[in-house]
């Protein structure tokens, strides 16, 4: 039986389909339709979804270019922390925050997403005015706006320490991955099944009643991935951006889960729909 993984052939027998009967669809058009039809927002999302669930180099490429100590493009935030995992869309407007993306794009499509200190810093050039975790990033697509911004699509790959900072016209960091620690103890196990069920009263959602296409947008990770399930429920939360830097900053998946329990009993949930 096929899934998502078989979207892309998926989309060219629909479109071959469609073609038979008379009917012209573009690429695009088809791979967007396929993309609904399988729960997913739009191809973007789901491409992400399918390289995400194939073995990649690209983290480990990434692994190997931070510890060698590369300078990788930086995308400096004012109101964002990206976790490893995680697809976001974000609008880069700064000339040096668009001269970064623009030389992750046309090199290994990698850019380290930081939180900054401060999020009225227009101009976040020193180790003191960034975070010192961030998370090592896929650039997925770029899309130039009417007004100039670039609306950019990533996804989280690794955490990632700052190292020292670089200035070629474009902010650039030198950084070394941090790895998960107790990610596959059985403390790990059991704050993970604690978690999952606290996020769903937390949520006021039973996600076993969820229409199948509503689950795809819903769902979480299996608790066989303690440090995944944390990464996951951590941007869902009402929380500051300081509380979810503090969850990125803990290699410690335990301590990480704990964390997450403590602020899903004290926290106030974002409206689920």
């Amino acid at each position: 039986m096929r899934d998502f993984r078989d979207a892309k052939a998926m989309a060219q027998t629909l479109r071959e389909a469609l073609h038979a009967k008379s009917v012209a669809f573009t690429t695009s058009e088809s791979q967007e339709l396929v993309a609904r039809i399988l729960g997913f927002r739009d191809w973007n999302v789901l491409a992400a979804r399918i390289k995400a669930s194939q073995p990649s180099a690209t983290l480990a490429n990434a692994s190997r270019s931070a510890s060698a100590g590369a300078g990788i493009p930086i995308v400096p935030m004012r109101d964002l922390v990206l976790f490893p995992h995680m697809i976001s869309r974000i609008f880069v407007a700064r000339e040096k925050t668009r001269q970064a993306v623009e030389r992750a794009i046309v090199g290994d499509q990698r850019v380290l997403v930081v939180a900054q200190r401060n999020g009225s810093d227009d101009h976040p050039s020193t180790l003191r005015a960034l975070n010192p975790v961030g998370v090592i990033a896929n650039v997925i697509d770029c899309q130039t706006q009417v007004d100039g911004t670039l609306k950019v699509t990533v996804r989280g790959l690794q955490r990632t320490g700052i190292v020292r900072l670089t200035d070629d016209g474009f902010l650039a960091a030198e950084v070394t991955p941090i790895d998960d620690e107790r990610g596959q103890s059985t403390e790990a196990a059991t704050l993970s099944r604690a978690v999952l069920n606290a996020y769903q009263t937390y949520a006021k959602v039973d996600f076993s009643a969820l229409p199948p296409g509503s689950k795809v947008r819903f769902g979480l990770p299996s608790i066989g991935n303690p440090s995944l399930l944390a990464d996951t429920v951590a941007p869902l939360l009402s929380i500051t951006i300081e509380q979810q830097q503090q969850l990125l900053e803990t290699s410690d998946v335990v301590t990480r889960l704990e964390r997450l329990i403590e602020l899903m009993s004290t926290g106030h949930p974002k409206a689920v729909g």
